[in-house]
């Protein structure tokens, strides 16, 4: 079975101050364009493909839409609910990594057994590029 790679964007975006509070719209879809690469190569020390990648948007991001190789799921209220709603339905049995640098979520969502890694993991060495 695929592992499942759940990304913040709220929080991973909001890692590195380029600006992105002017365009969040911009800056998620930035995001969202850069995993892919991810999904064809891993990530190096933590998933090797094949693996789902599924970005979580809210707010002024939530009109973000999916693309080949990364499934776009908007929060309805809270980010950090719609991740540990997704980790609570889609991670049993499964190799579940949520990327995120939010304390609180980590601790929520390791406690239903996924692994954490933060932002840099996908956003942040050279901007999202491998």
């Amino acid at each position: 079975m695929d592992s499942l790679v759940i990304v913040d964007a709220a929080n991973v975006v909001g890692s590195v101050p380029d600006g992105w509070w002017r365009d969040r719209h911009g800056a998620a879809e930035r995001l969202r364009d850069a995993l892919p690469a991810y999904v064809a190569q891993g990530l190096p020390g933590l998933v090797t493909p094949p693996l789902e990648m599924v970005l979580v948007v809210e707010g002024a991001a939530r009109r973000v839409e999916s693309v080949d190789g990364v499934r776009v799921v908007p929060a309805d209220g809270s980010g950090d609910d719609r991740i540990v709603q997704l980790v609570a339905d889609e991670c049993d049995g499964r190799d579940c990594l949520v990327v995120t640098a939010d304390r609180g979520l980590r601790e929520r969502v390791q406690a239903l057994g996924a692994r954490v890694t933060g932002p840099r993991a996908v956003w942040g060495r050279g901007r999202g590029q491998a």
